[in-house]
């Protein structure tokens, strides 16, 4: 009887290292991307938003965390390449990434030409070699490369969720009438949040990564 309890003994702990790995593993599959956050985007900039310096501390807030954990980080850096271009011009201080969440140490940093971060780049590749199956988002437009790449990765299988604190927008204007920043901003992270991706503000995330 007393080899048995011992033999239980054994399986259950067996059973709880497993367990434990299996969570580690699942919190390996996470990866923190970064959108454009970009000197341009800023007050002196060429295309500056509405709140984006607030933004941009909300995501090195994430950024930290999951450097803490060790945890996959992607910079994605957007250059303009359409003629006509005002802004992240090829070579330019305006399209280097903003200080507050600049690349450190192997950290990636994808370059992209389209809204879609996944558009001709490695991220794919970059994400599937590091077996990643959800993505945390921030940065910036968020009616543009945030959207378009929250889109797309919700398409090629992944589980979004973007940090909505840590996410700006511009005002736009439609058909002569004005849509603030603010309006922008709920707008397209309500219709995202439909199917394409979970939406949290920095603090709630933080307290469940």
């Amino acid at each position: 009887m007393e080899k048995v309890h011992v033999l239980l003994l054994f399986i259950c702990m067996a059973l709880v290292g497993q367990s434990s790995v299996s969570a580690q593993s699942m919190k390996a599959k996470q990866a923190l991307l970064i959108i454009d956050i970009q000197n341009d985007y800023f007050e002196g900039g060429a295309n500056p938003l509405v709140g984006s310096l607030e933004a941009s501390l909300n995501a090195q807030k994430i950024l930290n965390a999951f450097r803490a954990k060790s945890l996959l980080v992607v910079h994605i850096k957007h250059i303009s390449s359409r003629s006509g271009s005002t802004f992240f011009i090829p070579n330019t201080r305006g399209a280097e990434i903003h200080e507050n969440v600049a690349p450190i140490n192997n950290e990636s940093v994808i370059i992209k030409n389209y809204p879609n971060s996944f558009r001709d780049t490695k991220l794919l590749e970059v994400l599937k070699s590091n077996n990643i199956t959800d993505l945390v988002i921030c940065g910036m437009m968020t009616h543009m490369c945030v959207d378009a790449t929250a889109r797309a990765a919700k398409d090629l299988g992944f589980n979004c969720t973007i940090i909505s604190d840590a996410c700006a927008t511009k005002n736009l204007e439609i058909q002569g009438q004005n849509v603030t920043a603010q309006n922008v901003q709920k707008s397209f992270l309500a219709a995202l949040s439909y199917y394409y991706s979970t939406i949290q503000e920095t603090n709630e995330f933080l307290l469940k990564l």
